[in-house]
Parts: structure tokens; C-alpha cells; sequence
């Protein structure tokens, strides 16, 4: 790579990489963390393994590298050409001759690498792994991750017994204060208290498992004046489990249909009206977030150059904004799309136009007019502003008196 690029281009390598990836890494873990606290919650009230909360995690990273990517992009080449601005070292190269297009040629093929990346992750990577995450979600919820009976709750099973545990030990190996009620198919039931007990895999019923109760006592409701009470050492009591149905297949919902399915269902007649229109909007939706990016390096030098002898960070704080909102907006875009409102074309595209006319606009301001600043208006604004909350909140110091002489 050094015999590749010029010293110029590696050294601005250097200062994108380093905030590029920073941000990237702040960005997903912020996304992750938040969503953790949630599915720790969720897998608890569910009674499921805490190995699914991880897979769930895993399954959930394209979707939010996809905004995580396109942010770190941005702040990673505005911070580098904010560093150069502020040390003055950017006045150094467009005086010997740089402009501003030549010192972008290492960020756009950045950028380049990373639109190839991002199409790989909302076309293909992300739509099935979001197809991962919701068979884990159904699988928690139905039982089949091995979710276990809530201690101190009653749970219906097979709609015939209502069971009850006090406390489980090792891992719900070993179980303590059992409570049963079982009814048969005659209309009698049978009220069943044990001291321990421990659940057992059957290898000829696999649908079946075995409650091994020990020292307990069997109250069988007959239906008479008189039940029967029975006590036992041991007794084995089968549980039928609940059939749990297949998950559906993938395609339920649009953004889980990689980028041929799109295609062939979105423009093909046959296909319903609803169908085509929520195809035709989440194909454009993806789309234009990953073109957007090519504008990315030039929002980037247009907010990331202060203003002279100024070390503002205003332009930082409204890239987040800016990206953000636009996100937003996209998202909206695409529902009503999806809902046959209006033309994903116009709901999509139009945002797009507008946006970028914003962001060609601000460069230029800032590449080709001397001394033009993007934000400048607002630069001075804030600053204005900035001073009067100062005036506001600044300690005003006593004044000495001097005494009066005896």
C-alpha cells in the first residue's frame, strides 16, 4: 500500500480510518447495548436459555451496521478534514496546488468499498438474518429453546395439568415443593404435592417427558364423598408436551427478501397490487440509502471545515442530525409506499433530490468560493448565543471594599 499511495493519501488514510472506525464500533455497540437490555428482559419473562439473547444480538448486527457504516463514514472523513482545517495544515496543501477533489480521492475509495458493502448487507446479509431473529423470537416464545416452567407461577400444560415449583437448584435439575393438577380424560383429578422431583427425557415418546416425584402425596378426586389419598416414595407422572408448529417461511414480510426476490416480485403483473407496491418500496428504500452514501464525503468536508479562527464542533453535531433525520424520512418514505399512498419513486427519490441538492450546494459554498462557509450563518448564530448563556451563567465576583482608615 505505501508504494501504492502517495504520502499525501496516506497520511489522509490515516486520519479517516482511526475516527471512522471509532465511530463505527461507539455507533453499533450503543445500538446493541440498548437492544441487550431489552431481550435479557424479554428472555426472562419467556424463561429461555441466555445463549439466545447473543444469537439474537448476532442475527440483529447487519441491520444496524447498515446505519452504523454510512455514520462512520461521515464523522471519520469530517474529523479528519476538520483536524487538517483547524492545524492549518489544509491551508498548506491547497496553497501548493490541492483541491479539494484531489484530497477526497482516498475517502471515496472508502467510500466505494463500503457501498459494496452496505449493498451486500441490506440486499442479501440482512434480510436473512432478520428471518434468523424472528424464528429465534417465535422459537422463545413457543418452547422450543428449551424454555423453562417459571418457579413460583403456576404453568397450564397440554391444557390437562396446572403445575407449580417452589425452587429449582442446579440449573432446574433438581426441583423442590411440587405442586400438580392433573385431569384425565373420565373427569377426574388428581391433586399431587411432592417434596423433589426432576424432569426425564423419554427416548420412545419424544413428545413426551417424565416428572419423577419423591416423597409426596396423591389426592384422586373420584367424584365421591370420600377421596382417595395416597402416599408414595417415588412416582413418575408423564407430561405431554405442547406440539409446537413449524415457523413460517421466510417472505412474510418484504424486508426479508433478498434482492432477486425483489425484483421478481415487485414488476411481475401477477403478483397482487398490495404486494408489488411493499416489494417496489423496501427495493428503493435500500437503494437509495446505499447511493446516498457517494454524497457522504462531500457533507463531510462542507460541515467538517470551521470557519477561521474558530474550533467550532456545530458542524459535527448537525451531520448526526442531518443523517439521522434523512434515515428517518426514508423510513417514512417507504411505509407509505409500501401502503400504495404514493409512487416510491416520489416518496423515496424526492427526499433524495432534495437532500442532495443541500449537500452539492454546501460543498461548493465551501470548495469554490473563496472565503464561503456552508453554516456560517449558523456558526455565528450559536456563537452569539453561546456568549449570551455564558454572560448568563458566569459568577460575578465580589468587589473588594477597601475599610475605612481609623
Amino acid at each position: 500500500m505505501s508504494h501504492i499511495l502517495p504520502a499525501i493519501d496516506r497520511y489522509i488514510l490515516r486520519l479517516v480510518i482511526v475516527p471512522m472506525m471509532s465511530v463505527f464500533a461507539i455507533a453499533a455497540s450503543l445500538l446493541l447495548l440498548d437492544k441487550m437490555l431489552r431481550l435479557f428482559d424479554f428472555v426472562a419473562v419467556e424463561g429461555g436459555p441466555v445463549g439466545v439473547v447473543f444469537k439474537m444480538l448476532a442475527a440483529l448486527i447487519p441491520e444496524y451496521a447498515s446505519l452504523a457504516i454510512p455514520l462512520g463514514l461521515l464523522l471519520g472523513i469530517l474529523l479528519a478534514f476538520r483536524k487538517l482545517a483547524t492545524t492549518s495544515e489544509l491551508d498548506v496543501l491547497r496553497a501548493v496546488g490541492m483541491g479539494y477533489g484531489r484530497l477526497l480521492r482516498v475517502p471515496y475509495i472508502i467510500t466505494a468499498v463500503l457501498m459494496a458493502v452496505n449493498v451486500a448487507l441490506v440486499f442479501y446479509v440482512q434480510p436473512v438474518s432478520r428471518y434468523y431473529y424472528e424464528q429465534l423470537e417465535y422459537d422463545l416464545r413457543s418452547g422450543a429453546l428449551g424454555a423453562s416452567i417459571k418457579v413460583g407461577e403456576f404453568t397450564t400444560l397440554a391444557d390437562k395439568m396446572a403445575l407449580r415449583i417452589e425452587e429449582s437448584e442446579d440449573e432446574g435439575r433438581q426441583l423442590k415443593g411440587i405442586f400438580a393438577r392433573v385431569a384425565n380424560d373420565k373427569g377426574q383429578v388428581l391433586s399431587i404435592s411432592a417434596r423433589e422431583g426432576a424432569f426425564l427425557a423419554t427416548t420412545d415418546a419424544p413428545d413426551t417427558i417424565i416428572l419423577r416425584l419423591t416423597q409426596g402425596t396423591i389426592v384422586q378426586d373420584t367424584g365421591s364423598q370420600t377421596p382417595r389419598v395416597l402416599t408414595f416414595t417415588r412416582h413418575d407422572l408423564p407430561i405431554d408436551l405442547p406440539a409446537i408448529e413449524q415457523f413460517r417461511a421466510r417472505g412474510d414480510a418484504e424486508r426479508e427478501y433478498i434482492l432477486p426476490e425483489l425484483l421478481r416480485i415487485g414488476w411481475n403483473n401477477d403478483a397482487s397490487e398490495a404486494k408489488r407496491d411493499a416489494s417496489q418500496a423496501s427495493f428503493n428504500f435500500r437503494l437509495v440509502e446505499v447511493v446516498m452514501m457517494a454524497l457522504l464525503p462531500l457533507l463531510a468536508v462542507a460541515l467538517g471545515i470551521p470557519p477561521k479562527r474558530s474550533t467550532s464542533a456545530l458542524g459535527v453535531f448537525l451531520s448526526i442530525v442531518m443523517v439521522v433525520a434523512y434515515h428517518k424520512v426514508n423510513q417514512y418514505g417507504e411505509d407509505i409506499a409500501a401502503l400504495g399512498r404514493f409512487d416510491p419513486i416520489l416518496a423515496l427519490w424526492g427526499p433524495f433530490a432534495l437532500f442532495s441538492a443541500l449537500i452539492v450546494w454546501m460543498y461548493w459554498r465551501v470548495a469554490f468560493v473563496p472565503g464561503g462557509q456552508a453554516i456560517g450563518a449558523l456558526e455565528i448564530w450559536f456563537a452569539k448565543i453561546g456568549k449570551r448563556i455564558g454572560k448568563l451563567f458566569r459568577k460575578r465576583r465580589p468587589a473588594l471594599v477597601a475599610a475605612p482608615a481609623e
